[in-house]
């Protein structure tokens, strides 16, 4: 019983990364796509999130909905993005834990970095979103601010990306060069 005990805290990491990316997983069929759908057009753009915009862009994606589709939107940046952002949070940064033996924490300030700038980005199209829901004209400033959070956020993302490449180089090369016991 101490054996199995003790294996599952040496593998404490690895368990939380594969549990966190079976969430994500689960997260995204379960809950982001299906929820997702109520602003979803079958032509064009369906994330702002998800490019550089300006505000000819914004303008676009905003009336080229409905007004029960922009609320939608709206809430789906309020609450099930925010999610998402924690769920893909938690398991990229217990990759980059497992990958680095709890030896370079700070290699997860990236992850978080784009988990605070996806919240913030969302925040201000929440703002662009009321400001064209009652006047309809959007704020050069917020698609600007937005748009930059939005290219910091990519950025952190590919640096993700980045940092969880190097650390499955440096396990295989491991794995590898080690001594084969016989």
């Amino acid at each position: 019983m101490n054996t199995i005990i003790e294996h599952l805290k040496n593998h404490r990491p690895l368990y939380f990364a594969i549990g966190f990316t079976l969430l994500f997983v689960l997260y995204i069929s379960l809950v982001l796509v299906p929820f997702s759908s109520c602003y979803r057009l079958d032509v064009g753009s369906n994330s702002l999130g998800l490019a550089i915009y300006n505000t000819e862009m914004v303008q676009g994606f905003f009336q080229a909905r409905d007004q029960a589709q922009l609320f939608c939107y709206s809430q789906f940046l309020q609450f099930w993005d925010v999610i998402f952002a924690v769920i893909s949070t938690a398991m990229f940064g217990s990759w980059i834990i497992y990958l680095f033996k709890n030896k370079r924490l700070l290699l997860v300030t990236p992850t978080v970095l784009g988990m605070i700038a996806d919240w913030s980005e969302n925040f201000l199209e929440i703002l662009m979103l009321k400001t064209y829901s009652y006047s309809g004209a959007i704020s050069e400033t917020l698609v600007s601010l937005g748009s930059g959070l939005n290219i910091f956020k990519l950025t952190m993302s590919g640096l993700t990306w980045l940092i969880i490449l190097v650390g499955i180089i440096l396990a295989l090369k491991t794995f590898l060069t080690k001594p084969k016991l016989t």
